[in-house]
Protein backbone atom coordinates (compact mmCIF):
# COMPACT_ATOMS: atom_id res chain seq x y z
CA UNK A 1 0.00 0.00 0.00
CA UNK A 2 2.07 3.48 -1.09
CA UNK A 3 1.24 6.44 1.20
CA UNK A 4 -1.07 7.69 -0.86
CA UNK A 5 -3.41 4.94 -0.43
CA UNK A 6 -2.54 5.15 3.29
CA UNK A 7 -3.37 8.41 3.29
CA UNK A 8 -6.93 7.62 1.61
CA UNK A 9 -7.78 4.70 3.76
CA UNK A 10 -7.33 6.80 7.09
CA UNK A 11 -9.26 9.51 5.43
CA UNK A 12 -12.29 7.44 4.24
CA UNK A 13 -12.27 5.62 7.88
CA UNK A 14 -12.82 9.33 9.79
CA UNK A 15 -14.56 11.15 7.06
CA UNK A 16 -17.35 7.94 7.07
CA UNK A 17 -17.61 8.63 11.01
CA UNK A 18 -19.91 11.92 12.14
CA UNK A 19 -17.56 14.00 14.45
CA UNK A 20 -16.98 13.46 17.82
CA UNK A 21 -17.52 16.45 19.91
CA UNK A 22 -16.44 15.23 23.60
CA UNK A 23 -13.65 12.08 22.62
CA UNK A 24 -13.19 10.11 25.45
CA UNK A 25 -9.18 9.65 26.46
CA UNK A 26 -8.05 6.05 26.39
CA UNK A 27 -8.81 4.62 29.91
CA UNK A 28 -5.05 3.00 29.86
CA UNK A 29 -3.72 6.79 29.01
CA UNK A 30 -5.61 8.67 31.97
CA UNK A 31 -4.40 5.54 34.20
CA UNK A 32 -0.53 5.74 33.43
CA UNK A 33 -0.23 9.36 33.58
CA UNK A 34 -2.22 10.25 36.55
CA UNK A 35 0.11 11.47 39.24
CA UNK A 36 3.02 12.26 36.02
CA UNK A 37 4.27 15.71 36.25
CA UNK A 38 2.56 17.72 32.99
CA UNK A 39 5.56 18.17 30.60
CA UNK A 40 5.86 17.88 26.65
CA UNK A 41 4.21 14.62 25.17
CA UNK A 42 3.82 13.11 21.60
CA UNK A 43 0.64 11.68 20.68
CA UNK A 44 1.54 8.53 18.07
CA UNK A 45 -2.05 8.53 16.06
CA UNK A 46 -4.16 10.59 17.69
CA UNK A 47 -7.01 9.55 15.93
CA UNK A 48 -10.31 11.72 17.06
CA UNK A 49 -8.48 13.17 19.40
CA UNK A 50 -9.77 12.46 22.93
CA UNK A 51 -5.93 11.48 24.31
CA UNK A 52 -4.16 15.19 23.33
CA UNK A 53 -7.57 17.12 24.40
CA UNK A 54 -7.21 15.20 27.63
CA UNK A 55 -3.66 15.56 28.53
CA UNK A 56 -3.89 19.41 26.99
CA UNK A 57 -6.38 20.26 29.00
CA UNK A 58 -4.57 18.39 32.53
CA UNK A 59 -1.47 21.08 31.76
CA UNK A 60 0.49 19.00 29.01
CA UNK A 61 1.95 20.59 26.15
CA UNK A 62 0.99 18.15 22.94
CA UNK A 63 2.17 17.48 20.05
CA UNK A 64 0.12 14.86 17.98
CA UNK A 65 0.50 13.14 14.72
CA UNK A 66 -2.07 10.90 12.58
CA UNK A 67 -1.67 10.03 8.79
CA UNK A 68 -5.21 11.29 8.65
CA UNK A 69 -5.72 14.74 7.57
CA UNK A 70 -8.84 14.66 8.35
CA UNK A 71 -8.50 13.61 11.72
CA UNK A 72 -5.80 16.18 12.25
CA UNK A 73 -8.49 19.20 11.17
CA UNK A 74 -10.78 17.80 13.75
CA UNK A 75 -8.54 17.49 16.41
CA UNK A 76 -6.97 20.93 15.61
CA UNK A 77 -11.05 22.88 15.86
CA UNK A 78 -11.91 20.68 18.85
CA UNK A 79 -9.37 22.02 20.80
CA UNK A 80 -9.71 26.04 19.75
CA UNK A 81 -13.21 25.40 20.49
CA UNK A 82 -12.25 24.43 24.06
CA UNK A 83 -9.34 27.30 24.15
CA UNK A 84 -7.12 24.20 24.20
CA UNK A 85 -5.38 25.34 20.55
CA UNK A 86 -2.33 27.17 22.40
CA UNK A 87 -1.77 23.23 24.07
CA UNK A 88 -2.22 21.14 20.94
CA UNK A 89 -0.28 21.03 18.23
CA UNK A 90 -1.91 18.92 15.51
CA UNK A 91 -0.23 17.70 12.43
CA UNK A 92 -0.09 15.51 9.33
CA UNK A 93 2.65 12.71 9.72
CA UNK A 94 3.87 9.58 8.03
CA UNK A 95 5.59 7.74 10.44
CA UNK A 96 6.40 5.52 8.01
CA UNK A 97 8.55 8.08 6.33
CA UNK A 98 10.12 9.54 9.26
CA UNK A 99 9.91 10.16 13.01
CA UNK A 100 8.46 13.39 13.82
CA UNK A 101 11.61 15.73 15.66
CA UNK A 102 12.03 16.53 18.89
CA UNK A 103 12.55 14.87 22.36
CA UNK A 104 9.81 14.42 25.05
CA UNK A 105 8.48 13.56 28.75
CA UNK A 106 6.08 10.96 27.52
CA UNK A 107 5.17 9.43 23.99
CA UNK A 108 1.77 7.75 23.87
CA UNK A 109 1.13 5.62 21.21
CA UNK A 110 -2.25 4.18 21.69
CA UNK A 111 -3.16 0.98 19.40
CA UNK A 112 -0.68 2.11 16.75
CA UNK A 113 -2.17 -0.84 14.54
CA UNK A 114 -2.59 -0.15 10.65
CA UNK A 115 -3.72 -2.28 7.83
CA UNK A 116 -0.49 -0.51 5.79
CA UNK A 117 2.92 -1.34 5.96
CA UNK A 118 4.54 0.08 9.07
CA UNK A 119 7.60 -1.42 11.02
CA UNK A 120 6.02 -0.55 13.73
CA UNK A 121 9.53 -1.89 16.02
CA UNK A 122 11.58 0.84 14.19
CA UNK A 123 8.78 3.85 14.66
CA UNK A 124 8.80 2.76 18.82
CA UNK A 125 12.78 2.59 19.15
CA UNK A 126 12.47 5.93 17.48
CA UNK A 127 9.74 7.37 19.93
CA UNK A 128 12.20 5.43 22.88
CA UNK A 129 15.54 7.41 21.42
CA UNK A 130 13.22 10.62 21.46
CA UNK A 131 12.66 10.55 25.03
CA UNK A 132 14.24 12.96 27.47
CA UNK A 133 15.83 11.24 30.52
CA UNK A 134 13.23 10.09 33.03
CA UNK A 135 11.06 10.22 30.09
CA UNK A 136 8.36 7.27 29.38
CA UNK A 137 7.38 5.58 26.69
CA UNK A 138 3.67 4.12 26.77
CA UNK A 139 2.50 1.69 24.11
CA UNK A 140 -0.92 -0.08 24.49
CA UNK A 141 -2.09 -2.74 21.79
CA UNK A 142 -4.99 -4.63 20.99
CA UNK A 143 -4.67 -7.94 22.65
CA UNK A 144 -8.01 -9.39 21.30
CA UNK A 145 -10.32 -8.22 18.36
CA UNK A 146 -13.32 -6.30 19.04
CA UNK A 147 -16.85 -6.92 17.63
CA UNK A 148 -16.34 -3.58 15.67
CA UNK A 149 -12.74 -3.87 15.34
CA UNK A 150 -11.93 -3.56 11.00
CA UNK A 151 -9.61 -6.22 10.99
CA UNK A 152 -11.74 -9.61 12.19
CA UNK A 153 -8.96 -11.69 11.00
CA UNK A 154 -9.55 -14.86 13.16
CA UNK A 155 -5.83 -15.89 12.44
CA UNK A 156 -4.53 -12.56 14.00
CA UNK A 157 -1.33 -12.82 16.65
CA UNK A 158 -1.28 -9.90 19.37
CA UNK A 159 2.32 -9.76 20.74
CA UNK A 160 2.55 -10.00 24.32
CA UNK A 161 4.02 -6.60 25.95
CA UNK A 162 7.10 -8.18 26.45
CA UNK A 163 7.37 -9.47 22.49
CA UNK A 164 7.03 -5.81 21.80
CA UNK A 165 9.87 -4.94 24.18
CA UNK A 166 11.74 -7.47 22.77
CA UNK A 167 11.17 -6.42 18.80
CA UNK A 168 12.41 -2.90 19.72
CA UNK A 169 15.31 -4.36 21.13
CA UNK A 170 16.43 -1.29 23.72
CA UNK A 171 19.85 -1.48 25.93
CA UNK A 172 18.54 -2.25 29.34
CA UNK A 173 21.63 0.23 30.45
CA UNK A 174 19.03 3.02 29.14
CA UNK A 175 15.87 1.79 29.24
CA UNK A 176 14.00 0.17 31.94
CA UNK A 177 10.47 -1.95 31.60
CA UNK A 178 8.43 -0.34 34.06
CA UNK A 179 5.29 -2.14 33.08
CA UNK A 180 4.47 -5.06 31.26
CA UNK A 181 0.76 -6.38 31.47
CA UNK A 182 -2.14 -7.63 29.96
CA UNK A 183 -5.44 -6.38 31.34
CA UNK A 184 -9.01 -6.86 30.72
CA UNK A 185 -11.71 -4.20 30.69
CA UNK A 186 -15.34 -3.54 28.88
CA UNK A 187 -15.61 -1.75 25.94
CA UNK A 188 -18.32 0.18 24.20
CA UNK A 189 -17.71 0.45 20.64
CA UNK A 190 -18.68 3.62 17.97
CA UNK A 191 -22.28 2.40 17.40
CA UNK A 192 -22.44 1.98 21.09
CA UNK A 193 -22.60 -1.97 21.87
CA UNK A 194 -20.16 -3.15 25.00
CA UNK A 195 -17.71 -6.28 24.67
CA UNK A 196 -15.52 -7.19 27.01
CA UNK A 197 -11.43 -6.48 25.83
CA UNK A 198 -7.58 -7.05 26.11
CA UNK A 199 -5.23 -4.89 26.49
CA UNK A 200 -1.42 -5.21 26.34
CA UNK A 201 0.02 -2.25 28.22
CA UNK A 202 4.39 -1.68 28.17
CA UNK A 203 5.75 1.11 29.95
CA UNK A 204 9.63 2.09 29.06
CA UNK A 205 11.55 4.79 31.04
CA UNK A 206 14.58 6.21 29.80
CA UNK A 207 17.20 6.35 32.31
CA UNK A 208 17.46 9.77 33.97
Amino acid sequence: MSTQDAVAFWNDVYAARPVNEDPRPNVRLVEAVAGLEPGDVLDLGCGEGGDALWLAAEGWQVTSVDISAVAVERLASLARARGLGDRVDAVQHDLAAAFPSGTYDLISAQFLHTPRPLDRPAVLRSAAHALRPGGRLLIVDHGSTAPWSWNQDPTIHYPSPHEVADAIALTPETWTIERAEVLRRLATGPEGQTAEVVDHVLVVRRAG
